[in-house]
């Protein structure tokens, strides 16, 4: 059969069940460390904002590469959990500013400890030029345009 392959080797099954294990990884490990709280999906708001807080809703949305819609419902069960809090931007009334809870700033450690661990597991799994390969085949995959088909020359 060519082509695109329908079963355990697809990349898109892949990639859901590698991506489903490292959440239970992180579950169990977030859990074991004090942080039951805390769900894999939320890094997508806190890596940005470890990076950078007091940043404004649609930056924290671009950042996380998320709609605005699903950043407001992840930032409600954030907030709901402890983890941040969502503040008028005293500069524009009608803006919103995006900030990591005492809580959340105790995780950020912890959260480290934890994914070097976890990237060390990744790294033995597949050794270092693995790994490195890896990383550098999932960035090419998050950059794939929508509606884009590498595969096929575009019209001049």
């Amino acid at each position: 059969m060519s082509g695109t392959q329908l079963g355990p080797d697809n990349i898109g099954f892949l990639l859901a069940k590698a991506s489903q294990r490292w959440n239970e990884l992180l579950t169990a490990e977030f859990t074991a460390a004090g942080f039951p709280e805390v769900r894999a999906a939320y890094g997508s708001l806190l890596v940005p904002l470890f990076e950078e807080e007091g940043i404004r809703q649609g930056e924290l949305a671009r950042r996380a590469r998320l709609s605005k819609q699903t950043l407001t419902t992840m930032a409600r069960a954030l907030e709901g959990d402890g983890l941040m809090e969502r503040r008028p931007d005293p500069s524009d009334a009608r803006a919103t500013l995006v900030y990591l809870t005492p809580r959340a700033r105790e995780l950020r450690p912890v959260a480290q400890r934890i994914l070097a661990r976890l990237e060390k597991r990744v790294a033995a799994a597949t050794g270092s030029r693995g790994r490195a390969e890896l990383g550098r085949a999932l960035r090419a995959i998050m950059a794939i345009e929508s509606g884009e088909d590498p595969g096929r020359s575009r019209p001049a």
